[in-house]
């Protein structure tokens, strides 16, 4: 088990607004018997104990705030300083019960460095059960809380803002590594899934401590948390468990355990280290190859979630009312199957599958 600490470098957005980064900031206000914050600075807190925070984000359109949850678990020893982030899409809970049941684990009076869990991003998605923030704005705007990042606390919309204020205030000034948990959004299902950089060497070793179904080695999409903390230094990775709106029991459990195997690898709690990517026989790609419908209809699926597939092998097909098949999809690539659909009724332009696959397999 390593124990050394993490070294990074960190970048601030709008610094001048931004209070002494090692003081913790109460507004004075208390919700439902928790304190509020406008900063967070883990080292101010005292140790060996679990600290209860309502984190106050962007206004509403009335001048109330969004408030999000923060659990900070601060050890008795010095250590680095784990992010675990849930709750930037509002459908994909499993990630809030995931950070939840990890908490739940940790012991703040034996623990080494600090753990801050951040529970449901996303506040107006979170309470609505959608995937993106909805706005005033435009008659009610959609943004995708995960291509905002790492946010302006002046942008031009309330979730850039609220991502601001979370990059800024809670995030990047505490956290030495982060876990982002998300699931697949309605509609579709997802194995056990990891995405991270692996050209970035703590990145790996954060991932093969994950026993995942399936690994894509990612270079990042501009706006998500996870490119804007490795951008900014800051090791970070994306575990995706499974479909929306439930709680999958079996993925949970995973998740967690290799959510625990990192805490354990860099010396903030003791103990054995559970199955990671090797003992599971993870499946490693580097792409995704993404079937959308081609026309209207309704779907039915000829492989599902994990079946391996090769060039050519249908893989869905869609019947129109009369029962008529009007569209046959094939794949294209040999790989594994790592989102489907679970929606019968099927637009155009609607995703069908994506298979994880390896380029260097391909030919061509």
């Amino acid at each position: 088990m390593s124990t050394h600490p993490l070294t990074t470098m960190t970048t601030l957005i709008n610094p001048g607004a931004i209070p002494d980064i090692a003081k913790t900031v109460y507004t004075g206000d208390i919700l439902q018997g928790v304190p509020v914050i406008s900063h967070l600075g883990v080292g101010d807190l005292a140790p060996g104990q679990n600290h209860r925070f309502f984190f106050q984000g962007v206004e509403m359109g009335t001048g109330q705030h969004w408030y999000v949850p923060v659990v900070v678990a601060v050890g008795h020893r010095p250590g680095p300083c784990v992010g675990l982030v849930a709750g930037i899409h509002g459908d994909e809970v499993s990630g809030i019960n995931a950070v939840q049941r990890v908490m739940a684990q940790l012991g703040p009076g034996a623990m080494a460095g600090s753990v801050v869990a951040v529970l449901g991003v996303s506040r107006p998605a979170v309470e609505y059960t959608r995937s993106h923030w909805l706005t005033a704005q435009g008659g009610g705007s959609q943004v995708d809380m995960n291509r905002v990042w790492p946010g302006d606390e002046s942008g031009a919309t309330a979730a850039t803002r609220h991502a601001g204020l979370l990059w800024n205030r809670l995030l990047i000034n505490n956290v030495d590594l982060v876990i982002d948990y998300h699931t697949v959004t309605t509609g579709s299902d997802f194995t056990l899934f990891l995405f991270a950089d692996l050209r970035q060497p703590t990145v790996r070793q954060m991932a093969e401590l994950f026993p995942v179904e399936q690994m894509q080695n990612d270079p990042g999409l501009a706006g998500t948390l996870e490119t804007a903390l490795v951008e900014a230094g800051i090791p970070a990775l994306t575990v995706e468990i499974g479909g929306p709106r439930r709680f999958d029991a079996v993925k949970i459990a995973r998740a967690v355990e290799g959510s625990l195997n990192v805490l354990k690898h860099y010396g903030l709690i003791d103990g054995p280290l559970g199955r990671t990517a090797a003992e599971v026989g993870t499946v490693y790609g580097d792409a995704l190859e993404t079937i959308r419908a081609t026309t209207g209809g309704f779907l039915e699926l000829l492989v599902d979630l994990r079946d391996r597939v090769v060039p050519g092998q249908p893989v869905a097909l869609q019947r129109n009312a009369f029962g008529d098949v009007v569209a046959e999809y094939r794949s294209g690539v040999t790989g594994e199957v790592a989102v489907v659909a679970r929606d019968a009724v099927c637009e155009p332009g609607s995703r069908v599958m994506q298979i994880l696959y390896s380029r260097d397999n391909e030919p061509g």
